[in-house]
């Protein structure tokens, strides 16, 4: 059958908000090169938002409009739904609602898809339907696709990528202008960089969202958000940032997954670390030189070795971009048998791996350390005594005067960098070194990681 003759593909948008408006208008400016690319046109025909006078603004007379979400999955003139409106509660009754009437579904809703994603995906594949979701990790970057279609030949090794712009943007200011956490989240947030409420990008759930549906991918495991260590970088200060530059680091909020094939479980050989925290990283690597609020994700394959991808990881036309690309491959794959198109999760729902989740206590990484100490002979041994009794080597000691002398005696900050240890081993050792009265105050501590 000829492009002529080939109907266009019509759709159904819920939600007309930052994202929405950018998929309306990138579709309409693009939309001769777009058919060219489909096969056959893409059509948003009807939308669907709560405020309906600023969806007429945006899309005119180009689609009907309209309040309720559901006029638009019962129409059978629909062929894909894409999923806007974000979040757990009505956005997964949609999407569910969507699939049982046979809809395609694309959606850049990362949050929904850690949390309800096997299920999601189950219904879907009962139903014949497509879910496409390039739009939620890492915005206009087309991750999604080089892990699942690019990357296919190789055995992933470990994904790590920083994929929360806020943050990024936070951690770049912190370090260029040696303010502390506080006062570049109100410069943030009056810039628009960050939200009123920015609890999900500060306590890096965000970034773990995403970081789920990337290890799901990279290893064909389930998505598993309940099992992933979080951790935000509200507890960073510019002390830290400042003397991890001076080591040769940059601190970044890091998205991390990683195959462990030296580890024993219950349910065998083998595990995956799954983990989104503050993490050094060295200067020398692309990924620690990635600023503002640009996102990176860094991959390492067996066979390609490592790779980067880098881009813009949210915004209106960004993210539009990955959501039309998904509308084109479904539009390329409309007629086809569901057995032709790509497995949701890149592996066949059948060969799916059940490697485990690790417990923190078991993940492998190296520690930057900060102690606030008494300048005192002998604090220094005891301290590397406590940490040699849990196995841990060091790999760097530095001493730095402190920014205040107490009225009690003089305090130094000490400056560990480890090998690689255990997290339970180094829990271990935290807290023997905590109880020690030279350890004036609480022990900071930030992952690091080689990348190599």
């Amino acid at each position: 059958m000829s492009q002529e003759q080939l109907r266009p593909v019509r759709v159904g948008l819920l939600g007309i908000g930052t994202v929405g408006s950018g998929t309306f208008t990138v579709l309409k400016r693009n939309q001769e090169e777009i058919r060219r690319r489909a096969g056959r046109g893409i059509e948003i025909t009807m939308v669907a938002d709560l405020n309906v006078e600023l969806a007429r603004k945006v899309v005119g007379d180009a689609a009907q409009v309209v309040s309720d979400a559901r006029q638009v999955i019962a129409n059978p003139d629909v062929d894909v739904v894409v999923e806007l409106i974000g979040g757990y509660g009505v956005a997964k009754a949609l999407v569910l609602e969507a699939i049982a009437a046979g809809k395609h579904v694309v959606t850049a809703n990362k949050a929904l898809l850690a949390v309800h994603g096997t299920e999601i995906f189950a219904a879907a594949r009962a139903k014949g339907v497509i879910v496409a979701f390039e739009a939620a990790v890492a915005g206009g970057i087309p991750i999604i696709k080089a892990l699942r279609e690019g990357l296919t030949a190789n055995q992933i090794q470990w994904v790590a990528g920083i994929i929360n712009g806020t943050t990024n943007f936070i951690l770049s200011e912190m370090r260029d202008k040696g303010l502390d956490f506080d006062v570049v989240l109100k410069e943030a947030q009056r810039l628009g960089y960050a939200e009123a409420d920015p609890t999900f990008d500060i306590e890096g759930v965000d970034a773990a969202h995403k970081a789920t549906l990337l290890s799901a991918i990279a290893f064909g495991i389930p998505v598993q958000f309940d099992k992933a260590h979080v951790e935000g970088i509200t507890q960073l200060s510019a002390t830290d940032i400042k003397y991890a530059e001076q080591l040769g680091y940059r601190i970044k909020l890091l998205g991390i997954a990683r195959r462990r094939m030296d580890v024993k479980t219950p349910h065998g050989v083998g595990g995956i670390e799954l983990r989104t925290h503050p993490t050094l990283v060295p200067m020398r690597r692309l990924i620690a030189n990635v600023e503002g609020a640009m996102n990176a994700v860094l991959v390492q394959g067996d066979a390609v070795g490592t790779t980067m991808y880098y881009g813009k990881g949210a915004g209106s036309e960004p993210t539009a971009s990955a959501v039309v690309a998904d509308l084109v491959d479904i539009a390329r794959l409309l007629d086809a048998a569901p057995e032709a198109r790509v497995p949701y999760l890149a592996f066949q729902p059948d060969e799916m791996s059940t490697l485990p989740i690790l417990p923190l206590d078991e993940v492998v990484t190296s520690f930057y350390l900060r102690l606030r100490v008494a300048d005192k002979a002998g604090v220094l041994a005891k301290i590397t005594g406590i940490l040699a009794e849990q196995g841990i080597s060091i790999d760097a000691v530095i001493q730095r005067e402190a920014d205040e002398v107490s009225g009690e005696g003089n305090q130094t900050d000490l400056i560990i960098l480890t090998h690689d240890t255990t997290e339970g081993g180094m829990n271990k050792a935290i807290a023997a070194m905590q109880a020690l009265p030279t350890v004036l105050a609480p022990i900071v501590r930030v992952r690091k990681e080689e990348l190599a």
